[in-house]
């Protein structure tokens, strides 16, 4: 049987290598002599904030002895929450996650935990610490998997949010796993979790699945939008969306706009877009409400250009771009409109290479590192746009015999595409580059064989493929 070390041997063998008293730790660390006395003679155990201060007088780094605690007070004893929340959000702060998935698993044999165990995962959740918070809400979820509870609900929509990624093929498996689970949350909270459901849906474009979203998600908004201006008192849950409620209703008109669009039915598109340029009928005046108004209108004036340019109508193409000048955006929206602009220019073959030029500060920030943010919609929709944009303009240049940038730009779209793990649009751009390969040089060549060399190892490592490489 294998011997179990413990902190407090490491801990007076430590006193006596540096010559040292109990007192005079006790006085150094701050932790009580009577304390560290009952900690080693009658094997009491001591507190993660007692711990923490003797590992500092010891000159260890903050942490040392987690997984010896976790032995020694956790898993040989009798679990005491009292010692495991304090650990929990140590070791959320240093990021040991080992650490916690062992205490985890430990505790919820006791399925009482899980009311606390939940009500930390929501305080890290909340701190930001999500990686930290995940194992919580996994192993609540696992021990309430035959509730129906709104409890059980709300940790799938918290797997949910923290698993979506950069990896789309993953993204897709956690948003249907998650999907069911919308109806068991409050029906505030159905909101914002069909609206984070919804962006994911766009991003993979997946759109008979966006638009049943959609759907849903202006129903439930009109009801609750319904509810709210009744004369008469109804109880109120607490809970609060994290937009304006009347923009649920009018995004949803966007998103099946959106859907018309990628299908091809512009006439539809442009009835919805036509019905969330109409929000006359929003009862708020604040400041706030016309902010979020004024921004409709707007989104919409750009987009029935759009509409009007995809299908056809080239003419509008020199009014939409100073439509997009004369707008004030961030480079998260400028993507959107510049993509517009190549798939209207690669489907009826306009030359757009002034537009090209005027915007060229913006063409070369997409293909730049960009930060994370909270909403799904920067999150999800964007990477894939910027994807979509190279893909477009590399279709573009090629095709203009601007060989030099379209390679540029299709080595972009890959290597993108290939961190979203979106199999379609790489073979795309495979396809692409294919129909173009005897206009490559040979640098430009080796680096795209490189770049497909690199992703058929990667399968083969991930798939267990066989490799006969000599």
């Amino acid at each position: 049987m294998k011997h179990t070390p413990t902190i407090s041997a490491e801990f007076e063998d430590y006193l006596k290598q540096n010559d040292m008293t109990l007192s005079q730790f006790a006085e150094y660390s701050g932790v009580h002599q009577r304390t560290l006395s009952n900690w080693i003679t009658q094997h009491r155990p001591i507190s993660v904030q007692q711990l923490d201060r003797i590992t500092v007088a010891m000159d260890l780094p903050e942490g040392y002895f987690y997984d010896l605690y976790i032995e020694n007070y956790i898993i040989d004893l009798s679990p005491n929450f009292r010692r495991i929340e304090p650990l929990l959000y140590r070791c959320a702060e240093l990021d040991k996650l080992y650490a916690i998935r062992r205490m985890v698993g430990h505790i919820m044999d006791n399925p009482l935990y899980a009311t606390r165990l939940f009500d930390v995962a929501e305080a890290l959740f909340e701190q930001g610490r999500h990686a930290a918070a995940l194992p919580l809400y996994e192993n609540v979820a696992e021990v309430e998997k035959y509730q129906h509870s709104e409890r059980l609900a709300t940790c799938q929509y918290r797997i949910f949010t923290i698993q979506v990624g950069d990896d789309q093929s993953r993204n897709l498996k956690a948003a249907i796993l998650f999907e069911p689970y919308v109806e068991r949350l409050d029906e505030i909270v159905q909101l914002d979790a069909l609206k984070d459901l919804a962006n994911v849906y766009r991003s993979l474009r997946k759109w008979d699945k966006l638009d049943a979203t959609a759907c849903r998600m202006r129903v439930k908004a009109r009801i609750q939008y319904t509810m709210k201006h009744k004369q008469e008192k109804r109880k109120d849950s607490g809970k609060k969306t994290r937009s304006p409620l009347f923009g649920y209703i009018a995004y949803a008109d966007l998103l099946c706009a959106c859907v018309c669009e990628a299908q091809g039915d512009y006439r539809q598109a442009l009835q919805y877009t036509y019905a969330y340029a109409n929000l006359d009928w929003v009862i708020e005046t604040d400041e706030a409400t016309q902010h979020w108004v004024n921004l409709y209108k707007h989104w919409s004036e750009g987009n029935t250009y759009v509409n009007k340019l995809l299908s056809g109508d080239t003419g509008v193409l020199t009014d939409y771009v100073e439509y997009i000048a004369s707008t004030n955006v961030t480079n998260k929206e400028m993507v959107t409109k510049l993509l517009n602009v190549l798939m209207a220019a690669n489907r009826y073959q306009i030359d757009v290479d002034k537009i090209l030029q005027r915007f060229e500060t913006e063409v070369n920030s997409f293909t730049q590192p960009e930060m994370l943010f909270d909403d799904m919609y920067t999150n999800q929709v964007i990477p894939e746009q910027c994807a979509r944009f190279g893909y477009e303009l590399a279709y573009y240049y090629l095709h203009q015999g601007v060989y030099s940038d379209g390679f540029k730009y299709l080595m972009y779209a890959m290597v993108s595409y290939h961190t979203l793990n979106n199999e379609t649009y790489f073979i795309n751009c495979m396809g692409l580059l294919l129909h173009f390969r005897d206009y490559a040089v040979l640098e430009t060549k080796a680096g795209f064989f490189n770049l497909i060399e690199k992703v058929w190892l990667e399968n083969v490592e991930k798939n267990g493929t066989a490799d006969h490489r000599d």
